[in-house]
């Protein structure tokens, strides 16, 4: 039985696996257990922000297992108050909850946000509704993923968890008919990485924080995906001059390891009490190890100008192909539009090539790690651009 006859004989198949087995894996490159190498601009979907086991990352993670790998959060420890304060210095926010996952994240940042409205405007006002944005993603819990703003979603899993609106993004109008007494938060990513690396008109965006700021309505900002440097900034609101009240982030965040983190600004910091909430690996200390090292790293100087460096490098290079029709995201966050909309297929045929690849909806999506060189972009879209144009 080969390894794939064995994974599959016994783990659910909720995935569609490319037939791949990955075995040793270093910087951006990934090697399959066959011996083949592989240029990865995917990065384990935005997470090896690093790249694979990066030196001092991989360093920083051995040394915290040799030391204590678990405490639970009825203690205290150093590993994670570094990172906590780094962190919320770095973002500009009061506090932290960390968890597992962006889903986790987003969880968290739901129950801010009603119990926000509960506190402030009691039970009876029934302030809980949220408003997302159709093609939005915010995880695949039953609450996160009624959050989720595509019917493609919501089945199977009745009956899914009350009390979310969808809104149009960037038609600030369909917004403004959604908002009422009742509605106690609206939620958005900045790019709609899922959905198409759809990113949002600045004016929305301002329209949207004038509005609920007018309204008392808490806007959280689900970076999960373009949090932690992908867009070129630490956050990608930054990229759009406002600041969500709550925002969430996960993926980069520990370079590899299952970590996510909710940020409460001064207005929201103190909703969460003892006992309201709660996670028994969240701030695991081997996962703050790796994301010490990534937010180090993330905050050096010059760093985050690189990033988006190297995404315009990307869309120059990308706009210039036979067969591209449009690039979308920021940073290392891009979307091809293809002229011919076989994504699907370009990404099973890069894989064949020795390239790594996503999708998102009808474009190729790419992730790349942060740190990669100029030189493993153009061997990248060499192999890209040789795929597009069979």
């Amino acid at each position: 039985m080969n390894t794939i006859e064995q994974f599959n004989s016994h783990v659910m198949q909720t995935y569609g696996r490319f037939d791949v087995v990955m075995e040793k894996c270093g910087g951006v490159t990934a090697h399959d257990e066959n011996g083949k190498e592989y240029i990865d601009f995917g990065s384990g979907i935005g997470t090896n922000s690093l790249g694979y086991c990066d030196e001092k990352w991989a360093d920083a993670v051995c040394a915290q297992v040799r030391s204590v790998q678990h405490t639970s959060n009825y203690y205290y420890t150093k590993t994670q108050a570094d990172f906590a304060e780094k962190l919320c210095n770095a973002a500009g926010y009061k506090n932290v909850f960390f968890g597992n996952s962006g889903a986790e994240a987003n969880e968290c940042a739901i129950k801010i946000a009603r119990k926000y409205s509960f506190d402030k405007y009691g039970r009876d006002a029934k302030r809980y509704n949220i408003i997302t944005l159709k093609n939005g993603f915010h995880g695949r819990t039953i609450t996160t993923l009624s959050a989720t703003g595509q019917d493609s979603f919501h089945n199977y899993f009745f009956p899914f968890t009350e009390g979310f609106i969808y809104a149009e993004a960037n038609n600030i109008d369909d917004l403004k008919s959604k908002i009422d007494d009742t509605v106690c938060a609206v939620m958005i990513e900045f790019i709609q990485g899922e959905g198409g690396v759809n990113v949002l008109d600045k004016a929305y965006v301002d329209e949207l924080f004038r509005i609920c700021a007018e309204k008392d309505i808490l806007v959280i900002g689900d970076e999960v995906q373009t949090g932690m440097g992908r867009t070129g900034k630490l956050l990608a609101s930054e990229n759009f001059g406002v600041k969500p009240n709550v925002t969430t982030l996960a993926k980069g965040i520990a370079g590899g390891i299952p970590m996510g983190a909710c940020l409460a600004d001064e207005k929201t910091c103190n909703v969460l009490t003892r006992g309201t909430h709660g996670s028994t690996f969240g701030g695991n200390p081997i996962a703050c190890a790796g994301a010490n090292a990534v937010i180090d790293r993330i905050t050096s100087e010059g760093f985050l100008s690189e990033v988006s460096a190297k995404g315009e490098y990307f869309r120059e290079k990308l706009l210039a192909m036979d067969g591209v029709k449009s690039v979308s995201g920021m940073g290392l966050m891009i979307g091809i539009e293809l002229e011919k909309d076989n994504a699907a297929e370009v990404c099973a045929k890069c894989i064949d090539n020795g390239l790594l690849v996503l999708t998102a909806k009808t474009k190729v999506r790419l992730l790349p790690p942060l740190t990669i060189s100029y030189e493993d972009i153009d061997r990248g879209l060499a192999i890209l651009a040789n795929v597009i144009a069979e």
